[in-house]
């Protein structure tokens, strides 16, 4: 009778003890499961938003050459010009994907990069309404500060890179 009673025992103590593991070992899985999601979200998200700037950077790119064409008229610019706006919303919507996953000082950089770009879009903005009203889109002051909204979202655009890389942890 006592045998069979530490038989007893000895059996539920090893059944609690693979129990807990079996938890634990589940508990650990689903965390690993967890961050692998994050990070796959994140590099979807931080993948995004360097296309979408890259994509908007292209798409005034090609309005500007547009302007500068002597000879280019309204209506050469149109498309271009409707590709430039509709590029921001592309990017706009990337920016707030990085801001939701993450981490703080991804979606820092990623707010920084947001506000150069938004700069170039105005500047790229100015540039088209002040060619559409005069007629013509070879407009020095416009070119200049729209080339200094170029310039300007270098730095931002690498440190978003960087703050990404660091993320996830793809520094060499």
């Amino acid at each position: 009778m006592i045998g069979a009673a530490i038989g007893t025992l000895g059996g539920f103590g090893g059944g609690l003890v693979t129990a807990v593991s079996q938890g634990s070992q589940q508990r650990r899985q689903r965390q690993i499961d967890r961050e692998l999601r994050l990070e796959e979200a994140r590099r979807n998200a931080y993948s995004e938003c360097i296309s979408t700037s890259k994509q908007m950077s292209a798409a005034w790119w090609k309005l500007a050459a547009s302007l500068r064409i002597e000879t280019s008229t309204e209506e050469q610019w149109r498309e271009p010009a409707a590709d430039a706006h509709a590029a921001w919303a592309s990017f706009s919507s990337a920016v707030a994907e990085v801001t939701v996953v993450g981490p703080a000082f991804v979606a820092d950089a990623a707010d920084a990069l947001r506000r150069a770009m938004y700069a170039l879009d105005m500047a790229g903005t100015a540039w088209h309404d002040a060619a559409r009203r005069a007629g013509a889109g070879r407009l020095e002051d416009f070119d200049a500060q729209y080339m200094r909204a170029v310039e300007a979202k270098r730095v931002p655009g690498r440190s978003f890179q960087a703050a990404a890389r660091r993320a996830l942890q793809a520094e060499s």
